[in-house]
């Protein structure tokens, strides 16, 4: 098995063997982390947000601080899930700054498209756990392999795309409001989307399998950093639609 999501891994979870009972993972304990996770996030965001609206010229430090502390620690994480009780709060505030400052970029040139987008990645995160819960998505071996494939690509690209504007290269239509820009948008929204199946797998999975307590905090963690990407994505998508 395999999981798009670079946290969400079968080693990250078979390496442990399994504890008694009490000191297990749960499910419910990786939604009562995730939520945590959530307000965590949201606390700071508010933060950014606001420092934005006072004051637009004082977020870039707050966007550096969240985007490339949020990296490190989530490197951290997935290397010593261990100390994901400690670093996956500190990512969710880390990553509140950042969001919280570029969500207010773009509802500053295109109003209403925060809530929106919020309301888009909460609506696609509940139709999908239902549809997993109901059976409706069906986890295959192919069905990771394809997803995973298909993340990779999309990392790969953004990669490319990141190092190729140091030098004054873009990718044709990956940022532009174009048709195939657009549809570009709307299938990295698909492929983010169809992560959180393979994390709510991988997190039934290793609730299943006896691992330790604190891997709730690591699912949480992981599911957390879908929920980031999916949620960007959806802006990028409205940002392009609207600006058309």
């Amino acid at each position: 098995m395999r999981s798009g999501n670079p946290s969400l891994k079968k080693e990250a979870f078979e390496k442990f063997d399994t504890v008694g009972s009490g000191q297990t993972m749960t499910i419910q304990g990786t939604v009562n982390k995730t939520l945590i996770l959530m307000l965590l996030l949201l606390v700071t965001f508010v933060y950014s947000w606001n420092q934005f609206v006072s004051n637009p010229g004082s977020v870039l430090p707050l966007i550096l601080i969240g985007a490339i502390g949020g990296l490190i620690v989530a490197l951290i994480t997935i290397f010593v899930p261990k100390v994901s009780p400690f670093t996956a709060p500190l990512y969710a505030l880390l990553e509140g700054l950042f969001l919280g400052a570029i969500s207010a970029q773009y509802e500053a040139q295109y109003g209403g498209i925060v809530f929106q987008a919020v309301l888009l990645t909460m609506g696609v995160l509940f139709s999908l756990l239902f549809a997993y819960k109901s059976g409706f998505i069906k986890v295959t071996q192919n069905f990771r392999m394809g997803v995973v494939a298909a993340t990779g690509a999309i990392f790969l690209v953004y990669v490319f795309s990141f190092i190729g504007s140091f030098f004054g290269f873009n990718i044709p239509h990956l940022h532009e409001a174009t048709p195939i820009g657009i549809a570009i948008s709307v299938v990295i929204v698909i492929i983010a989307a169809l992560n959180l199946v393979l994390d709510f797998d991988y997190i039934e999975n290793a609730s299943a399998g006896r691992v330790p307590k604190y891997f709730e905090w690591y699912g949480a963690f992981g599911l957390l950093i879908t929920l980031v990407w999916l949620y960007l994505e959806i802006l990028r998508l409205l940002s392009k639609l609207r600006s058309r």
